[in-house]
């Protein structure tokens, strides 16, 4: 008897379905967990914060660096429940948002973090950073279009944090250097014509003294630290077929509580 997914929810459950889902996605991420290369990922965790894994990458590069608190800034952040620089408000640094979605909670006057709603663009996005009067130790970049171009033009202009995080195209492995045309009103459709392969941002970096050091395990987002930590990730590999990552989409298995608007107004404001 050949049965399809909507068969099978109707005579076991949808819930029970999504269950042995979410158990078969942990499974493969545990495999790939152990048997990745990366020392980076196989410590790689879920906290909740971030869309993935990003966090707990992000928070072990981060105690290499030996940067227990600071200033990030990110664009592109969505409503703000859901981005990679929450888990830094936790551990109380301070920052900035910039991002064309209205944020899901408050933010007081006193707050650690300064949001702007803005579409951004390459003849803004500089200016956005500059107004802050702010060095950011860590710059994350995902606005499923455009990146490649953004992060090159505040390279360009010396804006270079000790980690740069960037979303990239996993669609298109490590030997293909893909990027979308500039368009100044790219809006993402759903498919796969968006930012730039890991191949054109590693290549990009490298012109600006950065060395590769993570992909989270999803495919997703790409970390960039100062070659002058170099020493400090010896065991991360050379081959950038070795650190990159496959597209591994899902939504996220939610036996954790998804994050709420409470929580994040007391992140920011302290209260």
């Amino acid at each position: 008897m050949n049965l399809n997914i909507n068969q099978l929810r109707h005579m076991v459950g949808a819930s029970s379905i999504e269950r042995i889902y979410d158990l078969l996605l942990n499974k493969e991420l545990l495999f790939k967990k152990e048997n990745h290369l990366n020392p980076i990922n196989k410590k790689a965790r879920f906290y909740g914060f971030s869309q993935n894994d990003e966090d707990s990458i992000t928070l072990d590069i981060l105690k290499r660096l030996n940067l227990n608190n600071g200033y990030f800034v990110e664009f592109g952040v969505g409503n703000g429940l859901e981005n990679n620089s929450i888990i830094l408000l936790s551990l109380n640094w301070h920052g900035s948002w910039f991002g064309g979605e209205d944020l899901a909670f408050k933010i007081s006057n006193n707050s650690k973090l300064n949001f702007k709603k803005i579409w951004i663009t390459k003849d803004n996005i500089l200016d956005l950073y500059l107004s802050l009067n702010k060095k950011a130790d860590l710059i994350s970049l995902d606005l499923d279009g455009n990146d490649f171009y953004l992060a090159e033009h505040l390279l360009l202009n010396e804006v270079c944090p000790d980690l740069f995080i960037v979303e990239y195209n996993g669609k298109f492995p490590p030997n293909v250097n893909f990027k979308i045309q500039y368009d100044p009103n790219h809006t993402w459709d759903g498919g796969d014509y968006f930012g730039a392969s890991l191949l054109a941002f590693n290549e990009l970096f490298i012109k600006f003294d950065y060395k590769l050091v993570c992909c989270n395990l999803t495919g997703a987002n790409a970390f960039f630290v100062k070659n002058k930590f170099s020493n400090l990730f010896s065991d991360i590999p050379e081959s950038l077929f070795d650190i990159y990552n496959e597209p591994f989409y899902f939504l996220r298995n939610r036996r954790m509580h998804p994050t709420s608007p409470k929580t994040l107004e007391f992140l920011v404001n302290g209260v």
